[in-house]
């Protein structure tokens, strides 16, 4: 008999995340029991556990009837495979890896188009199903389990998410990108896309933030230039650097604010990929829409085979690291609370 799995729940939304224990599950079929190093704390994790998205006018989409209290985030997860189902072929118990946690029913067109990030059944974990403030979680699939190579494993795990996330974003913001990349946002995600980009496109980049350290991050990581869109000629700064406007702008921000500069600063047939939640609405000038041929897209997680590519880069040593601090599972709370009072610049890992 395995002992007691140990987790961090909250039992009602916006309440403590406590400390809990249950039979630590067998894995059945073709499924993993993945004993948990460490688990990264993203922004959407504030927002499951507050159970709502704003959006904008003081509307608020409820998320909370998509999941099951008690309830555990984390999404994050790198492990080692501590047992596996008897059809779980081509994985051995001890092999590590970064857990893909955007996992659909496997029978609609979007699981069939390699498109499970997207299903509208899904069972995502720490999102849907539990997941990675714990120290074990149950894995459907040796398939959703990538090698992360010399890589640190509490930066590894950030990959499952902000770097899926980033790299998704940026690869759809290819198709415009010219000789400069605009980047709205330097948070973990934001962080990550700043520096998946120097890996994958030799292009300009100029990275847009309101908190001074977030900037200076951002300046140290390469960035050639940073603008403070809390200055009042922040548009007009981004006008001059890019004379006139950016071909691709991604805002890993998403709020009101964000969205609406990055929609002042696309070029003429550009386009401008939002990929932040933290929530608002978007008013767009229908008519300069068309007449600046410019397109808006939204950018949600990445596909397994998006997933695939982005570890193959981190294997390579291609991805320059982004700013991480561990902290023990104990304080997933309080990181919670930093996060949400903006006190995090890059990501704060739980070590288990």
């Amino acid at each position: 008999m395995r002992e007691a799995m140990k987790s961090y729940q909250f039992r009602e939304y916006g309440g403590p995340l406590e400390p809990a224990e249950r039979p630590t599950p067998e894995p059945t079929g073709t499924e993993l029991l993945v004993r948990v190093h460490a688990c990264g704390l993203c922004h959407s994790d504030l927002h499951l556990w507050q159970g709502y998205f704003e959006m904008g006018g003081g509307r608020k989409l409820d998320v909370r009837a998509v999941r099951e209290l008690p309830f555990t985030l984390g999404h994050e997860i790198v492990g080692e495979v501590a047992a596996a189902g008897p059809d779980a072929d081509g994985v051995a118990v001890g092999e590590r890896g970064v857990v893909f946690p955007w996992i659909g029913c496997g029978g609609c067109g979007f699981c069939d188009a390699d498109r499970e990030h997207l299903c509208h059944r899904p069972r995502a974990l720490g999102t849907h199903l539990d997941g990675g403030f714990a120290d074990h979680v149950i894995v459907p699939h040796p398939r959703y389990l990538f090698d992360f190579g010399d890589v640190p494993p509490a930066l590894a795990g950030t990959y499952a998410c902000s770097g899926l996330t980033a790299y998704s974003a940026l690869r759809k913001a290819e198709r415009w990108l010219e000789d400069q990349l605009v980047i709205i946002g330097a948070g973990g995600v934001g962080f990550a896309g700043i520096q998946l980009a120097k890996a994958l496109f030799d292009a300009e980049l100029i990275v847009v933030e309101v908190d001074d350290a977030k900037l200076d991050a951002a300046r140290r990581a390469g960035a050639a230039h940073v603008v403070d869109a809390r200055e009042d000629d922040a548009p007009r700064q981004l006008k001059k650097l890019t004379n006139g406007g950016c071909a691709a702008v991604v805002d890993f921000a998403g709020s009101s604010a964000s969205t609406a500069l990055g929609f002042r600063t696309v070029a003429k047939s550009g386009g401008l990929v939002v990929v932040g939640l933290l929530g608002g609405s978007l008013s767009v000038p229908l008519p300069l829409l068309v007449l600046k041929d410019l397109a808006v897209q939204g950018s949600d997680l990445g596909s397994l085979k998006e997933m695939a590519e982005l570890m193959e880069l981190v294997r390579a040593g291609c991805v320059d690291p982004i700013p991480y601090a561990t902290r023990p599972m104990d304080e997933a709370e309080a990181s919670l609370r930093d996060l949400e009072a903006g006190r995090v610049v890059g990501r704060v890992v739980l070590t288990v």
